[in-house]
């Protein structure tokens, strides 16, 4: 199959092949772009280096983005601003390489550790998205590509960069939770946690109402980190509307996974999010998704479940067993969570 790229760039491209066309769902929630609409901002450097009430507050208004939104914007949180942007550069390049050079990269299964492919899972997809992608796992061990020159070095030092935000982001959503201290390291071992970091190219498409970057979905994992190259696209659903996602420049926007609702009981819901396309520029976007490690078991934690007012939510499941499940099937909004739920909770 050919990548989406190569299909964007065919000479005398006027319409959107029926194999990626959409028909639009009557009945979908309206998109707003009222800037009351827009989602929480969080100033992590109050977390590292404010007084205890600084502290105390950011956890607060943390659990309260998790709460009432699933998204978030993280500024102030020390990651260099150029080496995002040579990490949205070096994607762009590998997105560049030659439909040969990338095949190289193709992978089979959905855990091999990196994969380049067009849509989500072309094999099950009815209809093809609008979107070429590289996904690769950085932690616990570490992968890239070889090519292009340079890119396991930017890759390399950002995903350290981003894990330890991830880690402190995830001690300060523990606490506001209640859980004891270390309670998300120690119960998803997060030592040996699955990092991966899904890149993602949505080249102008000439009809973008009928096309679709990605569908409503969920994430799996425990939290993800988004950058992309000043292109919007995301959306969110929030009480009824589609928000349109506005990030601030050198922010992250994140947003909480499957994973960390389970972990939960459902206090802290993933959000069903989508990528639109546009006529006129190419969007880059760098997901980074932080799970537990593959062979963990994740259920709800023990002291956020009370038998009586609220038994769990979730019945256990291995990471590994869940993300094959989600990434060898198609997208459908949070189906696969519904597959571990505990109808009688």
């Amino acid at each position: 199959m050919i990548s989406i790229k190569k299909l964007a760039e065919s000479p005398g491209l006027t319409s959107v092949p029926p194999t990626y066309t959409f028909t639009p769902n009557p009945n979908d929630h309206p998109v707003s772009d009222d800037p009351k609409d827009s989602i929480p901002v969080i100033d992590f450097a109050l977390f590292t280096s404010g007084t205890l009430d600084q502290r105390s507050k950011l956890v607060h208004d943390l659990g309260k983005a998790c709460q009432d939104w699933g998204f978030f914007m993280v500024i102030n949180h020390g990651v260099p601003e150029s080496q995002m942007k040579a990490m949205i550069k070096a994607c762009g390049e590998f997105f560049n390489l030659t439909e040969e050079e990338k095949q190289e990269f193709a992978g089979k299964h959905v855990l091999d550790p990196i994969r380049c492919g067009t849509s989500f899972n072309a094999s099950a997809d009815k209809v093809l998205f609008w979107r070429d992608f590289l996904k690769v796992f950085v932690h616990p061990k570490f992968h890239s590509p070889t090519t292009p020159s340079g890119f396991r070095e930017i890759l390399l030092e950002y995903s350290k960069r981003t894990r330890k935000l991830t880690l402190d982001l995830l001690e300060g959503i523990s606490v506001s939770l209640g859980l004891e201290d270390g309670y998300m390291e120690k119960a998803m071992n997060l030592e040996s946690g699955l990092q991966i970091l899904a890149a993602n190219l949505y080249p102008p498409c000439p009809e973008p109402e009928v096309a679709m970057g990605m569908p409503s979905h969920s994430d799996h994992g425990l939290l993800t980190l988004l950058i992309h190259n000043g292109i919007s696209g995301l959306q969110v659903q929030h009480k009824g509307k589609w928000i349109n996602v506005n990030s601030i420049p050198n922010a992250f926007v994140v947003n909480i996974g499957d994973h960390l609702e389970i972990v939960s009981n459902g206090r802290y819901k993933s959000v069903l999010h989508r990528a639109t396309v546009n006529e006129k520029a190419t969007r880059i976007s760098i997901a980074t998704v932080y799970g537990p490690s593959l062979d963990t078991v994740v259920s709800p934690a023990p002291e956020l479940v009370y038998l009586e007012t609220n038994p769990p939510a979730f019945k256990g499941m291995k990471y590994r067993e869940y993300l094959e499940m989600q990434q060898s099937n198609k997208l459908d909004g949070k189906s696969c969570l519904h597959h571990v739920r505990n109808l009688a909770a």
